[in-house]
């Protein structure tokens, strides 16, 4: 996840520009006095923490060494799953959306950590990188991330899980998550620092979940609790600070009926090192026993509370420089005008890019060739994988190296693992399909859930583009992106990128399909149905 690390960048810049510091927080009381559930209701709160770029294999690993005891307790008494489907592409602002809402991009209408805006004719920049956050400019990269993103970019057409949770009178919570769109007021604070170089007003009222807290910009403990939120903190954007909010909750018997904890700092750690370093795993399962403890005991946790923990997508191991992991796109397609970082096209732009670490959206503009003739370029690039474009209803993949070529479409005689029906072409194996003639099913092996997610970016947002996909090892790059040399990287549609860990403790109800587009309805059911026994007595 970028978006805590431009923070840093961004305080730093504005900080310099403007020569002041300190702004005056108001107090969020009103959080408190309305987030604690309703005692007569019959089911357990849930918790979900996410904790971005988890992987199965670190806990795995962990678990061997006997250096988890917080999640080893939580799996021995509960679930655990390894093939959690993460949304495509594997960005955080896009998995989070899918699953808040439920639904992929295709509903949800948050494409990527960064796309082209048909409308606005402009790439839209949530903080990939600083220095691409400086080229599109620090007060548009601000403006979409706090306000936008929430307010106009995720579609009014799908409800979140704090919207629907308030329609059957239940009390929810979001402590430091990317989409937080609900039904009840809250003010973010605009520090002086920030107010002053960009055009953010010094406060921004938006709609969240009954408690919202999003760091030093929203904390319901102000006044109340000394909270890690300075800037040589992040502002709160950080593990410690989603844990001790929790924990006071927790304590003071402020629990809504469904609460969300975001954990950043591992992600950091990954992109690094590289995805095979567990220390911040360690670190991360001190911080969950600490929640568990809080209770009273891991067994009283479980007996108040349903836990779940999952990660957000998984992540490559990036080559290093000597093996040339990064592919050019600029320098692929140099015969075509690219727009520029924080540019707005004009009838003279070919295309655009839009670069999401080991996929990228390919913007056609206003080059006289089309979708195919663009990808017959690209695939020459045998460090990509595959390019896929719609046309004419129906889904294009092609193998890079390679003359091979997939077609697809919604709805038809052949029926995936997830019920999801499908039309199928020549070629399946491009994105490695196990089709069963004689039952009319497939499989899905090293893409998962390929069809339907490839499906929901391709239809995420307007405009004629590529889906342009890197194999494993590397990653692309744009005219500024940042790259991950030797380090780890995310947002390809592999397995190793797409499927994540989940661990539910606390009750025996599973759910139906291990995708995170599943888990906002299987929530759901957990927070709705009365106790069985088994629950009760734990």
């Amino acid at each position: 996840m970028r978006i805590i690390h431009w923070l840093i960048w961004i305080v730093v810049l504005l900080i310099i520009c403007s020569g002041c510091y300190g702004h005056e927080a108001k107090s969020k009381e009103e959080d408190l006095l309305r987030v604690k559930s309703q005692a007569e209701h019959p089911s357990k709160k849930v918790i979900l923490i996410l904790v971005d770029s988890l992987m199965y294999q670190s806990i795995d690993k962990g678990l061997q060494q006997n250096k988890l005891p917080a999640l080893k307790y939580l799996i021995d008494h509960g679930q655990y799953y390894k093939d959690l489907v993460s949304s495509f592409p594997t960005m955080s602002v896009t998995i989070d959306s899918s699953l808040i809402t439920g639904t992929y991009p295709d509903q949800h209408r948050v494409p990527g950590l960064i796309w082209y805006s048909a409308k606005d004719k402009k790439v839209i920049n949530y903080g990939t990188g600083p220095m691409e956050i400086l080229k599109h400019g620090v007060d548009p990269v601000l403006s979409n991330a706090m306000i936008h993103l929430n307010r106009d970019h995720l579609s009014a057409q799908t409800l979140t899980i704090y919207e629907q949770l308030n329609t059957v009178g239940l009390k929810s919570g979001s402590i430091n998550g990317l989409i937080y769109r609900g039904t009840v007021e809250h003010t973010l604070n605009i520090p002086e620092w920030i107010k002053g170089p960009t055009s953010l007003p010094g406060e921004l009222i938006v709609k969240g979940p009954d408690f919202l807290s999003l760091g030093s910009f929203s904390n319901p403990l102000e006044g109340i609790k000394k909270m890690p939120d300075s800037l040589t903190k992040r502002m709160g954007f950080n593990n410690e600070y989603a844990v001790e909010s929790v924990k006071y909750l927790v304590r003071n018997n402020k629990l809504p009926d469904f609460l969300y904890v975001y954990l950043p700092d591992l992600d950091q750690e990954l992109h690094k090192k590289g995805p095979s370093v567990i220390d911040g795993v360690i670190k991360t399962d001190k911080q969950v026993q600490s929640i568990l403890n809080a209770f009273g005991s891991f067994k009283e946790a479980l007996d108040q509370a349903i836990i779940m923990i999952a990660g957000d997508s998984g992540m490559s191991t990036i080559l290093p420089d000597s093996k040339h992991p990064v592919i050019d796109l600029p320098q692929v397609l140099h015969q075509y005008a690219i727009l520029g970082p924080g540019a707005e096209a004009t009838s003279a732009t070919d295309i655009a890019l839009a670069v999401n670490e080991t996929m990228a959206y390919v913007y056609k503009l206003n080059t006289k060739d089309s979708l195919k003739q663009i990808a017959d370029i690209l695939k020459e690039e045998t460090r990509i994988d595959f390019i896929s474009w719609k046309e004419a209803g129906w889904i294009h993949v092609v193998e890079a190296g390679t003359a091979k070529e997939f077609t697809y479409k919604p709805n038809g005689k052949i029926t995936d693992s997830y019920g999801q029906t499908w039309t199928i072409g020549s070629n399946p194996d491009v994105l490695d399909l196990h089709i069963n003639k004689d039952l009319n099913t497939l499989k899905y092996r090293e893409y998962p859930d390929a069809l339907k997610r490839l499906y929901g970016a391709l239809n995420s947002h307007e405009g004629d583009f590529l889906v342009v996909s890197a194999k494993q090892g590397y990653e692309l790059s744009g005219q500024s992106s940042p790259t991950h040399k030797g380090g780890g990287g995310h947002g390809a549609l592999h397995r190793v990128e797409s499927l994540v860990p989940l661990i539910i403790s606390g009750t025996t109800d599973k759910p139906d399909h291990t995708r995170i587009v599943d888990l906002k309805s299987y929530i759901l059911r957990l927070l709705t149905k009365p106790l069985g026994k088994s629950e009760k007595t734990n």
